[in-house]
């Protein structure tokens, strides 16, 4: 009898965690740091403080900028990646993009950060779209 239990205890704890390996491919899925604004007047008048974008990389739907900036640490910046909304048709269509960094940080120290932004709204007819990262004369190829 005590085999009998232990045998079932066994084969409850196998299905337990073999039910819990296979999760969702979407509990999967990356998460990206922020969100991309659409907007016109956004992309004209946001801050536009000194930065370099030293690389950008597409994993899945997030667009990851690594960018530099004087500042103290970096806590207190804020950061947009702002769509013109203007789509430009050629091959591939073309979308205008800027980092907006409003940093009012007054040290001398050159800080890196790197940061994702969900890019998932860009997608246009395709299965392609090229961003031009305007304010660092970077583009990089998004394919979905």
């Amino acid at each position: 009898m005590k085999i009998r239990k232990l045998s079932l205890g066994i084969i409850l704890v196998i299905i337990f965690i073999a039910s819990c390996n296979n999760d969702d491919d979407s509990d999967n899925s990356m998460t990206c740091d922020f969100t991309t604004l659409i907007s016109s007047e956004e992309y004209a008048n946001a801050s536009s403080d000194q930065l370099t974008i030293n690389s950008l990389e597409i994993t899945e739907n997030c667009l990851k900028i690594n960018f530099s900036s004087s500042g103290c640490s970096g806590d207190t910046w804020e950061l947009k990646l702002i769509d013109s909304e203007d789509i430009l048709e050629s091959n591939p269509v073309q979308r205008n993009l800027r980092l907006s960094l409003k940093n009012e940080e007054l040290c001398l120290a050159f800080i890196t950060k790197e940061l994702s932004f969900d890019i998932s709204n860009l997608q246009v007819d395709g299965n392609q779209v090229q961003l031009n990262i305007t304010n660092s004369d970077d583009e990089i190829l998004y394919e979905y």
